[in-house]
């Protein structure tokens, strides 16, 4: 993350959490004491201790994972009703099997389970709202928020102005202006005192109280900015330059140095490499679990293929993985040997418009191959793949080589992460989709909306899917 933004995502973050965490147990302590009247040193006393420490984890296991305040301030009422209430009612769930897990349900009172998610939830949303409004409407005015000084053009004021005050943001609050067309000193814009023009801004800026400058200067000459920002910095000062480049949408962008250039680097793809790492983890745990289930099943599943038809027992196919890398994808073979050499001849009959080739009475397809498709059997030797780091759990589909000599550019980047064995797609119905387009549009929501909450709501999903044979053809 960039030190110029850890400030203030760590007050938010830790903030949070700590207000999530008290709520958690001023709200499990009430429960208790409305059901027992009194603290009683017994046996059921450890029983809630320990439930009430492991939800406890939950609480701050669920925050750190899935990341759900990252739009904290931005959220409306409604929002962060709904917001809170998902999480209260994970930490309940986490909870009560945590009691039954334990063989300790007898003596956990129906009241406690009842009573505790309902003030959780209160005391969590109302805590959050004072703390939003505490931020916005007092820390921002107070003296630990960062002054901000705009330094712009007399037609650019306004418009830079209102911008920055109706933004969400609590950590700085804009207190003066410089105007550099213009002698405009001891005037006021929308109520914000200007104090300085071009001539003498370096000057002011030294003896006013300022943390933050904000520069929105479009057709200045570089060489001025450079020299302001340099004295701005030699100051200590955060500078922030408005690159005033409408064509290209700069959240998320870094700054940084690349061979010894000062550059911006662009990218659609902002993915939190912490979370990536925690996603990394998930994949080997849940490939060594499915690699187990596929050893367990392999002596049947290759007795019933080889019975059926000749050939491997494991399918081989050459796919292009993350950013064009190749790699051969492994899954129970549920076609005759020949089904590459007859393609050829089917591509007519394609019911998928564009590059995907899918047939619903496909005559490629053994009897045991439409059984081991329709409960998704044939995909388990990816769970190989998952481990090698290939693949992953949940991600976008890996195309074919002959698919992927066919992209533009707009199909490519939905190879910018690593394929999956699952993905939106999937559980949308993958045979009921008609349309590549669709796949595409699907894989690229994915991509833009990816979060590790995502991931295992998708994992949910594709079992329901897999249960319900849904667009398994």
């Amino acid at each position: 993350m960039n030190n110029i933004y850890r400030k203030s995502t760590v007050i938010r973050t830790y903030s949070l959490i700590l207000i999530e965490i008290i709520s958690m147990i001023v709200a499990y302590f009430l429960a208790y004491l409305i059901k027992f009247r009194e603290i009683k040193p017994d046996e059921n006393l450890q029983i809630y201790v320990s439930a009430g420490i492991f939800m406890l984890l939950a609480t701050v296991f669920y925050s750190v994972i899935t990341d759900w305040n990252r739009d904290f301030f931005d959220r409306g009422y409604f929002r962060e009703m709904l917001a809170v209430l998902k999480m209260a009612v994970v930490v309940a769930l986490v909870g009560n099997a945590y009691v039954f897990a334990m063989k300790t349900a007898y003596a956990y009172s129906r009241l406690v389970f009842v009573v505790f998610p309902v003030l959780d939830y209160t005391f969590t949303y109302v805590f959050h709202i004072f703390f939003k409004n505490y931020m916005l409407n007092h820390y921002k005015k107070s003296v630990n928020s960062d002054k901000l000084m705009v330094v712009t053009n007399y037609d650019q004021a306004e418009k830079v102005i209102d911008q920055i005050q109706n933004s969400n943001h609590w950590n700085y609050e804009l207190t003066c202006i410089t105007v550099m067309d213009r002698d405009m000193c001891g005037q006021e814009i929308k109520g914000i005192p200007v104090i300085a023009t071009a001539d003498n801004v370096i000057n002011v800026a030294t003896q006013n109280i300022m943390d933050r400058v904000f520069i929105s200067l479009p057709r200045s000459e570089i060489e001025t900015v450079r020299d302001m920002i340099l004295e701005f910095e030699a100051m200590g000062m955060l500078c922030h330059y408005n690159m005033e480049i409408p064509e290209l949408n700069l959240d998320g962008k870094e700054a940084g140095m690349f061979a010894g250039y000062s550059v911006i680097s662009f990218s659609l793809q902002n993915m939190d490499y912490r979370r990536l790492m925690i996603k990394r983890a998930f994949d080997i745990i849940g490939s060594i679990v499915g690699i187990i289930i596929t050893i367990i099943i392999y002596p049947f599943v290759a007795l019933a293929i080889k019975a059926e038809s000749k050939g491997p027992v494991i399918f081989k196919q050459e796919r292009i993985g993350k950013n064009g890398r190749r790699f051969m994808m492994y899954k129970f073979r549920s076609m005759y040997q020949d089904a590459e050499k007859r393609l050829e001849d089917l591509k007519d009959k394609n019911e998928v418009q564009g590059l995907m080739f899918k047939m619903e009475d496909d005559p490629r397809i053994t009897k045991v191959g439409r059984f081991i498709r329709k409960t998704s059997i044939d995909e388990l030797p990816q769970f190989f793949n998952i481990l090698k780091g290939d693949m992953s759990l949940v991600g976008t589909r890996p195309p074919t080589v002959a698919e992927f000599e066919q992209y533009n550019a707009h199909y490519r980047r939905r190879l910018c992460i690593t394929p999956g064995l699952t993905g939106m797609w999937q559980v949308s119905g993958r045979s009921d989709i008609k349309d590549f387009d669709e796949v595409v549009k699907l894989d690229l929501k994915y991509i833009d909306e990816w979060s590790l909450r995502l991931d295992v709501k998708l994992l949910l999903q594709t079992v329901g899917a897999v249960l319900s044979h849904k667009g398994s053809k």
